[in-house]
C-alpha cells in the first residue's frame, strides 16, 4: 500500500493507494511549528482513523510546496513507517517537457497535477488548482508544460479583504443565489464566487487565443467545486488529480 502525500499551504493532503485504487483521502492542517514528533503522530492517528496499520505501508511518495515544513513531515512519515520516501523534484521521471524559463522553479504540485490529467485526457489541456493560490497551467500536444498564471486563491483574497476592512464581516465560501447582492455578507460572496469564475473564463479565452485551439479544461482544489458551476465554460472537476499523479509518479520511479 502506498503513502501518498502533498504539502500545501494551507492543508497537506494524504492518501493510500493500493492497486491504483484511492482508499481515502484526509488533510491536516499545515503548521510551520509543529515538529516531527507531532506530524508522525497525526499520520498515524489518520491511518488509524481509516483502518489502516503502518505495516501495511509498503512505501510513501511525498509532494511539497512547503520547504519550512518538508523536512519535519518527512522525519515524521519515517518515524511511523519506517522507510524512507520518495520525494517528488529534480531527478524523477514525470514524462512531462518542461519548457519554463526555470524548470526547477515549478511547484511540484503543479507537476503532479499535470502528470495525472495526461494520464486520462488527451493534451492540449488547461488545468486549474483552486487552494490557496489559484493556478492554472497549460500543457500542450507531446507533453509540453508550457507555463500558466498564478493568481492569490480565493480565501486568501477574502482574508485580506476582510483585514483591511474593519467593518466587513467574516463569511462562508457557499455558492450565492444571484449575482447582485442584497446585503454585504452576500454581496462579498458573489464577488468572490462569480468574481473568480469570471476570472477563470476570462483566463481560458485568452490563454486558448494565444494557443490558437481550444484545450480540455479541468479542475481540482478544495474550492474548485463551488466555483466551477458558476463558471460559463465546461470544465471537468477532478478532486482526486493530486494523489492519482502522485501515484503515476511512483510507479514511473520505483524501484523494482
Amino acid at each position: 500500500m502506498l503513502l501518498a502525500i502533498d504539502i500545501g499551504n494551507t492543508n497537506i493532503t494524504m492518501g493510500c493507494i493500493r492497486d491504483d485504487v484511492i482508499l481515502f483521502t484526509a488533510r491536516i492542517a499545515t503548521d510551520r511549528n509543529r515538529t516531527s514528533d507531532q506530524y508522525g503522530v497525526e499520520i498515524k492517528n489518520m491511518l488509524e482513523v481509516f483502518g489502516v496499520r503502518t505495516e501495511e505501508i509498503s512505501d510513501c511518495i511525498i509532494s511539497s510546496v512547503v520547504p519550512p515544513v518538508f523536512n519535519s513531515v518527512k522525519t515524521g512519515v519515517v518515524k511511523v513507517i519506517k522507510k524512507q520516501p520518495m520525494v517528488v523534484g529534480t531527478g524523477l521521471k514525470t514524462g512531462l517537457n518542461i519548457q519554463v524559463a526555470v524548470p526547477s522553479q515549478v511547484g511540484s504540485d503543479r507537476i503532479v497535477i499535470a502528470v495525472a490529467a495526461l494520464a486520462e485526457h488527451k493534451a492540449p489541456l488547461i488545468l486549474m488548482d483552486l487552494g490557496t493560490a489559484t493556478t492554472i497551467e497549460v500543457v500542450e500536444p507531446e507533453n509540453v508544460y508550457a507555463g500558466g498564471v498564478i493568481i492569490p486563491g480565493v480565501r486568501t483574497s477574502l482574508d485580506a479583504l476582510i483585514s483591511r476592512a474593519a467593518q466587513l464581516p467574516g463569511i462562508s465560501l457557499e455558492q450565492p443565489k444571484k449575482v447582485i447582492g442584497k446585503n454585504t455578507v452576500d454581496c462579498i460572496r458573489s464577488g468572490m464566487m462569480y468574481g473568480t469564475a469570471a476570472m477563470l473564463d476570462g483566463i481560458v479565452d485568452r490563454m486558448e487565443e494565444e494557443l490558437g485551439y481550444s484545450a480540455t479544461l479541468i479542475a481540482t482544489g478544495g474550492l474548485a467545486q463551488f466555483i466551477t458551476p458558476l463558471c460559463k465554460h465546461s470544465i471537468i472537476l477532478d478532486k482526486d488529480l493530486l494523489m492519482k499523479g502522485l501515484n503515476i509518479i511512483y510507479k514511473k520511479n520505483k524501484k523494482p
